[in-house]
């Protein structure tokens, strides 16, 4: 017969948390070693219970301070290992998805320039038209817009040097 699930929360009592505490290390330890002998896992622990360090380490030097730090340096050399390949290969990928925009916008610019159109078909010819009309409109409105502003400024010149003399 089991027991009810037990709601997760801070046990107010001092001294009920230290007797929850003791037994339940001692349960965590337990499994830890089980883990450690029915697989051969390397399991360490290592928790505190108010500044008090518990530790176990399932290496054959158990408990032994630099079996702890040599499987901790393992997982961490793994980790490391794992995380630089990952951003190798997202470095490789962000390098080729440039590559292909670069060249892509090469290509563009080419046409542009009104070169390599013999590859093009006759839809993209008339895309590239116009984008080079609507272009062109816009390079001229914002021709005139400056001659207008320059004419302005002109005028504005004039008359302050008109009003002067």
């Amino acid at each position: 017969m089991g027991r009810g699930k037990v709601e997760l929360k801070r046990i107010e009592n001092k001294i009920n948390r230290k007797v929850t505490f003791a037994k339940r290390k001692n349960e965590l330890l337990k499994k830890a070693y089980e883990l450690s002998v029915l697989c051969e896992a390397e399991v360490t622990l290592i928790f505190s219970a108010r500044g008090k360090v518990h530790e176990f380490c399932s290496s054959p030097q158990d408990g032994n301070p630099r079996s702890i730090l040599k499987t901790i340096e393992k997982y961490h050399r793994y980790n490391y290992a794992e995380m630089e390949a990952t951003e190798d290969l997202n470095l490789i990928q962000e390098y080729v998805r440039l590559k292909v925009r670069v060249d892509e916008l090469q290509q563009m610019q080419r046409n542009m320039r009104g070169e390599q159109l013999g590859e093009m078909s006759m839809n993209e010819l008339e895309r590239l038209e116009n984008k080079i009309d609507k272009s062109l409109k816009q390079v001229r409105s914002t021709k005139e817009y400056t001659l207008l502003e320059a004419k302005r400024d002109l005028k504005r010149k004039v008359n302050g040097h008109n009003m002067l003399n």
